[in-house]
């Protein structure tokens, strides 16, 4: 008697679980059709994959009203037979082939992912590159050689070079900092620009315009020093982005010299 009793309190509480465990893998029933919590999943996990997001409680509640304004809506447009239309059908292969192929890549990046040696490989090369002498200068740039000329004449009279800059100078980006350009390597400038700074001692100025493809130049040396260059912990990361969208675009470019087709890229 007392087992039969037991049996039937089991049975009871069982009754009672089954439609709160069903219940807890949907978010919601509309017209009858249950919303699954795996729906809701995949979308935060898509829009925290990137890591712009964090997951918190304000984000789920916003995908699970996503998940269920999405199911309102796409029942609707299978009422009014969207899905069965040639246009929707040519859509959802566009979709298709543009998933398969980020998947292709995202595989591929992952197989082959960036190690330490060549990122610390690719950070000694761009320190070796760029290493020697930076120089800080200022410029002032216009139209004309004589407008050069007319400000070099001010600038030896005692005319202060950035109040000139600031005035004349049509470089936006350094005029508004009175002509200063910060520190950076030769290389970084016109060859005729460059010839004519490093010619320059600290302190001192062009006394003829320097003519380059952008105009006429009044350019002075305000320091020089060595290169700096960040620590390899600081800019590993940015390091190891740029090698894997380097890696994508060879291994994009290996698939496309491979292929056997008669068709012509225009690039």
């Amino acid at each position: 008697m007392k087992k039969l009793v037991l049996a039937a309190a089991i049975a009871a509480l069982t009754a009672t679980l089954v439609p709160v465990t069903a219940s807890a893998q949907n978010i919601a029933i509309v017209n009858g059709k249950a919303v699954p919590k795996a729906r809701a999943d995949l979308l935060i996990n898509q829009v925290t994959k990137a890591g712009q997001q964090q997951r918190t409680p304000e984000l789920e509640a916003q995908v699970r009203d996503e998940v269920v304004l999405r199911e309102i809506f796409m029942q609707e447009a299978e009422k009014r037979g969207i899905p069965a239309s040639a246009d929707f059908r040519a859509q959802m292969e566009l979709a298709r082939q543009s998933i398969m192929i980020r998947e292709l890549f995202a595989d591929f990046a992952k197989k082959n992912p960036v190690t330490d040696a060549e990122a610390q490989a690719e950070y000694d090369k761009f320190k070796a590159q760029n290493s020697g002498t930076e120089y800080r200068a200022r410029h002032i740039l216009v139209e004309k050689e004589e407008d050069a000329k007319a400000l070099i004449k001010q600038l030896n009279g005692g005319a202060k070079f950035e109040d000139l800059a600031s005035k004349n100078s049509k470089d936006p980006g350094s005029a508004a900092n009175g002509g200063d350009l910060d520190f950076a390597n030769a290389n970084s400038y016109v060859p005729e620009f460059s010839k004519a700074m490093v010619a320059l001692k600290k302190g001192e100025m062009t006394q003829d315009p320097v003519k380059s493809q952008f105009g006429f130049h009044i350019i002075k040396l305000e320091d020089t020093r060595e290169a700096q260059f960040p620590a390899f912990a600081d800019v590993k990361a940015q390091i190891v982005q740029r090698l894997n969208q380097q890696k994508t675009a060879d291994f994009q470019q290996e698939l496309k010299t491979k292929a056997k087709t008669d068709y012509k890229f225009a690039r």
